[in-house]
């Protein structure tokens, strides 16, 4: 019994030993491992640097411009002065242009699902801007609290002086940086399908997969919609700039697949991003403006009233809010609390 006793403490005591050597083992095994991926970690991002730093000193003309001009602007913007109503003027400029070119981006990005900021921004404050001008006989609106809130000048200013140049020419900055943020979205297709031909692989993107089933399927294509895919993608490729410009210059669903086409095509990025921009930022917005302002001039809009009273039998009807609507804005462009005080008088 004493030897069978001393036997089982000898093979616990060995399996213990051995236990404990494996875990050793392990645990050797995993620092090693993990000091080789810290060595390579070393060697990536040192390597990264290098190259990183390398350029920097290879550009350091533009590097050391870049620090005095950010320095000079740093200064300027917490040293108090007279110079500071220009800063503020100038960040106040900034800030709009980054306003309007964020609801830009977020209209066209996302392949076809983007935000309709147009409608819903951009149309609004080109018609309200139009509807003040007629009322107001002049775009010089007070600032504060333009452009939060639209109030007529104290002056006054005859009516023949407002035309479409003077109302497109006030609302120009914002509807081209509109433009600008759209030509913005329109570059991730483009960079998706370039990275996808560069490197042979295929984006898990169901629009590059329409794409390319649209290639192979191009000469028995029969419906109406395939067709015009098919045009906008030829007319993209065979002509170049002048086809991205002409396809970007009108409201175009199927612009995706112009980005898309081009860098499939691997066309260079100024190109495409040029014709993108000059469409989307000049000659568009410029005809989208134009839209507007037409349709919300002061003789459109009060024929458009009128003609919502011919209506029979529930012509007056509508057409009584519709006019106190207008009533009430008119008010208010001459006074804040004109909205208020004709309420209480109704």
């Amino acid at each position: 019994m004493k030897n069978d006793t001393k036997l089982q403490k000898i093979s616990i005591s060995n399996k213990f030993c051995s236990f404990k050597s494996s875990i050793h083992q392990k645990i050797l095994k995993k620092c090693i491992s993990v000091s080789i991926k810290i060595f390579y970690l070393f060697i990536y991002y040192y390597y990264y640097y290098y190259f990183f730093f390398n350029r920097l000193w290879q550009r350091r003309g533009v590097v050391f411009l870049s620090v005095v001009l950010f320095s000079l602007f740093s200064m300027a913007y917490s040293v108090e002065g007279e110079h500071q109503q220009y800063v503020q003027y100038l960040e106040k400029k900034f800030l709009w242009c980054a306003y309007w070119v964020g609801l830009g981006i977020l209209s066209s990005v996302g392949l076809g699902t983007g935000l309709h900021t147009f409608l819903l921004y951009l149309g609004p404050h080109i018609a309200s801007v139009t509807l003040a001008a007629y009322e107001c006989g002049s775009v010089n609106f007070p600032e504060p609290p333009y452009p939060a809130q639209i109030m007529c000048p104290e002056e006054e200013v005859l009516q023949e002086s407002i035309s479409l140049w003077t109302i497109m020419s006030k609302v120009r900055l914002e509807a081209c940086m509109w433009g600008a943020g759209t030509a913005i979205g329109e570059l991730p297709p483009y960079f998706m399908a370039r990275a996808a031909r560069l490197s042979g692989a295929d984006p898990d993107d169901e629009d590059y997969e329409e794409f390319e089933e649209m290639l192979e399927q191009a000469q028995s294509a029969q419906d109406f919609a395939t067709r015009g895919k098919l045009a906008v993608q030829n007319m993209v490729q065979k002509v170049g700039f002048f086809g991205i410009l002409a396809c970007a210059s009108i409201p175009n669903p199927l612009f995706d697949l112009a980005g898309i086409t081009c860098g499939h095509f691997l066309i260079p990025f100024w190109t495409f991003f040029g014709a993108t921009l000059i469409g989307k930022a000049i000659i568009k917005m410029h005809i989208q403006k134009l839209f507007v302002i037409i349709t919300f001039s002061k003789h459109i809009v009060e024929q458009m009233v009128s003609l919502i009273g011919i209506i029979p039998g529930i012509g007056a009807s509508l057409q009584k809010p519709f006019r106190e609507y207008l009533e009430a804005q008119r008010a208010k462009l001459h006074n804040p609390a004109g909205k208020l005080n004709l309420a209480q008088k109704s």
